[in-house]
């Protein structure tokens, strides 16, 4: 028994150790295959992690390119620029050398205009003291005459007048003359006897003296000494101009002027009116 026990022992150690060797192959067979589909996994994630970084590596290298073409765009871009920036810089220098070169004209220009409007203003105001002058002087001679022949002008004989430095006196001819004559009568003398010596203070201005006569025109007899009323008018305005020359007026500042019917101050159509327009004007006006 004992015997058959032990022979059954040691066959079944015996039948252990090769099936014991062939679970131990098999063991590390599986766990090979097991390492080799694990590498083949890892395998196939590194070709589809190469074939991933080979496309961006790509997608890189594309915007590389790109950016270079880009860079090398802008630097073609960059040095036009400066080239523009250089033609742009010599034109304002060249600008501002001929503005530069404008604005000292024009300095000199308004420098000349300030120093010509000095020189005007002065030429101005001396003109103006001048003109001052004279008009004090021709009112000085208004309010001469007016206080020498008030009693004239009272009775409605003389009139005179002062516009704008204008100086007349106006002087009916029946104080002068009488009817269809050209002698002033003793009376007209004595008349304008009142205004010689304020005639002869006068300076810088003429002394013109003006013969007027109505619209009647002359008939009979008279005609063959006054043809027409430019006669009469003339020889009258000649014979008063020639009695203040006879009283020391300066001739050179006396002069005589006709204008027959053709001035007229008043209406012909009345007595009155005719009246008025025969006569004599001494007028002081500017010297030529």
């Amino acid at each position: 028994m004992l015997k058959k026990h032990l022979l059954r022992l040691v066959t079944a150690v015996g039948l252990a150790f090769p099936l014991s060797g062939c679970l131990v192959a098999e063991s590390s067979y599986l766990k090979k295959v097991q390492e080799a589909d694990a590498l083949g996994g890892e395998l196939g994630a590194l070709r589809q992690k190469h074939e991933r970084l080979t496309s961006e590596y790509a997608a890189l290298t594309a915007e590389r390119d790109r950016i270079r073409a880009e860079a090398a765009g802008l630097s073609k871009d960059k040095q036009a620029l400066m080239a523009d920036k250089k033609q742009l810089e010599d034109v304002l220098v060249s600008k501002t050398d001929s503005h530069s070169k404008v604005i000292a004209e024009l300095r000199q220009k308004i420098s000349g205009l300030e120093t010509e409007n000095t020189r005007l203003k002065d030429e101005i105001a001396a003109l103006q003291k001048v003109k001052e002058e004279k008009i004090k002087e021709v009112s000085s001679t208004y309010e001469q005459l007016l206080s020498n022949m008030k009693n004239e002008i009272a009775q409605g004989q003389v009139t005179i007048s002062e516009l704008k430095g204008k100086l007349t006196v106006n002087m009916e001819a029946a104080i002068l003359f009488d009817s269809g004559k050209a002698d002033v009568k003793p009376e007209g003398l004595a008349i304008l006897a009142k205004m010689v010596d304020t005639l002869k203070g006068v300076r810088d201005k003429a002394i013109r003296i003006e013969g007027h006569t109505d619209n009647v025109q002359i008939s009979g007899s008279l005609t063959r000494i006054f043809p027409t009323n430019w006669e009469l008018s003339a020889a009258r305005a000649i014979n008063v101009t020639k009695y203040l020359q006879q009283q020391g007026i300066d001739p050179s500042a006396l002069s005589a002027a006709a204008f027959a019917e053709h001035k007229p101050v008043a209406d012909n159509s009345t007595r009155e009116g005719k009246a008025k327009n025969r006569r004599i004007e001494i007028t002081l006006v500017a010297r030529d």
